[in-house]
């Protein structure tokens, strides 16, 4: 009888009808596979059986998750080569049941049933939500969904951040070692206050501020009066202690606060870094009129905001299983587009756009660096789960935003009064230097 490895690559070439692009070691410690390979390593057959009665993305997240299975080698590699054979390629019902039809397909499921052992699907990781996408963004259902995000503890966050404590893609001069994660972190907030070109005195909403790094820049640098809202108490908590150590609770109040009952406008300016993707479709034309209210005549909005690909058939969009299981409930993305034009109809006049993809890439590959450094400090914060839902959700992001797949931009839009007159520059990307505090 062939070893395990060999049975089971041998079944997976023929369910992929293609070369399995990786190595393979199996729990009797057999490999097969090319030698220079990244190995994937199934630790058991519960991961088999993951696999079998969750077919595609998810059943292999709640592996990976419950730590089924391990990557021994380059993570990014192996996520890379796997991810035009596995992840790109998940099978919606109709082609799943064309396959099914085939008997060599279904001559390899069976032999994916016998490696798998008795066929009692293994519970999801408790890590993992699931709830119907239905009654999505309400106040109470946002504001759980960002409590399951951040509410993991401000130790662990540290460990991935480190020390900017930005949440965010960050704005890097040139790739590492030539910049540190800090130092961009910085240039980033610094290019949000000059697209803003915050002055002394002006007041600044800051939406989704996390753990107050834009609004401590902006008060600090810019002398600049700001509000930051965030849903969830852990990051409230830190970021006010934050502010305190830094002498500036007479300009930086921090809210636990939802958008929509924001009613203290008009401010001066408003940033929105990394808090879009939250909103969702059905809310974001709310959230973008919202925004434009507070804002006075001539203010400015700056959008920092995750995009995907538009697809050709809009209506077939649904969230990616994993991100929306262990990572961002109820998330979502939408293409650039939409989005600009979505500000458009809340009246914003959408004066610059700004693609930092490649920023992202860079930003992702430092927190896992980072976590990675301190894995065992990481999991006794949050448990071995957690930690890998975070490794392999920031590699693969990180992998996304190089190829493409998906990118992160900035638009500054103006609330533009009936004068016409934006205050914008002649020339958009001549961005005026913050006034001095």
């Amino acid at each position: 009888m062939a070893d395990a490895a060999s049975r089971l690559r041998g079944i997976l070439e023929q369910l992929l009808g293609a070369p399995f692009p990786v190595r393979v070691r199996t729990w009797d410690g057999s490999e097969a596979g090319p030698p220079e390979a990244p190995v994937l390593v199934v630790r058991n057959r519960r991961a088999l059986r993951r696999l079998l009665f969750k077919p595609g993305e998810l059943g292999l997240a709640r592996a990976w998750v419950a730590g089924d299975l391990t990557i021994d080698g380059d993570l990014y590699t192996a996520l890379d080569r796997l991810a035009g054979s596995i992840w790109e390629r998940d099978e919606d019902a109709r082609t799943l049941a064309q396959s099914l039809r085939d008997p060599e397909f279904r001559s390899a499921v069976r032999g994916l049933f016998a490696m798998a052992g008795p066929p009692l699907p293994p519970a999801p990781p408790p890590e993992e939500v699931r709830r119907p996408r239905r009654g999505l963004h309400t106040k109470g259902s946002d504001r759980r969904a960002i409590s399951h995000h951040y509410d993991v503890g401000n130790e662990f966050y540290e460990i991935v951040l480190g020390p900017s404590m930005v949440y965010s893609c960050a704005y890097w001069p040139a790739p590492p070692p030539e910049g540190t994660l800090e130092q961009a972190q910085h240039d980033k907030l610094d290019l949000v206050a000059r697209k803003l070109a915050l002055r002394p005195g002006q007041r600044l909403l800051d939406v989704g501020c996390g753990w107050g790094s834009m609004a401590i820049h902006a008060a600090r640098e810019q002398g600049v009066n700001v509000v930051g809202i965030t849903l969830s108490q852990e990051q409230a908590a830190y970021a006010r202690k934050r502010v305190a150590e830094e002498g500036l609770t007479d300009r930086v109040e921090i809210r636990v606060q939802d958008y929509r009952d924001v009613a203290d406008g008009p401010y001066d300016a408003i940033s929105s870094i990394g808090m879009a993707e939250h909103v969702g479709s059905e809310r974001y034309l709310e959230y973008t009129t919202v925004l434009h209210r507070l804002l006075k005549p001539g203010g400015r909005l700056l959008n920092h905001q995750i995009a995907r690909r538009p697809q050709r058939d809009e209506e077939s969009y649904r969230v990616d299983d994993f991100i929306d299981a262990y990572v961002f409930p109820d998330g979502e993305l939408a293409p650039l587009g939409t989005t600009v034009t979505l500000l458009e109809r809340a009246g914003f006049e959408v004066r610059d756009v700004e693609s930092i993809r490649e920023h992202y890439a860079l930003t992702l590959r430092r927190w896992v660096a980072n976590l990675e450094a301190d894995w065992a400090r990481a999991v006794a914060l949050t448990g071995p789960g957690r930690a890998r839902v975070w490794q392999l959700y920031m590699a693969a992001s990180a992998l996304a935003f190089e190829r493409n797949r998906i990118g992160v931009n900035q638009v500054v839009a103006v609330r533009t009064p009936e004068s016409g007159a934006s205050e914008m520059p002649l020339r958009a990307r001549v961005w005026g230097a913050p006034g001095p505090a």
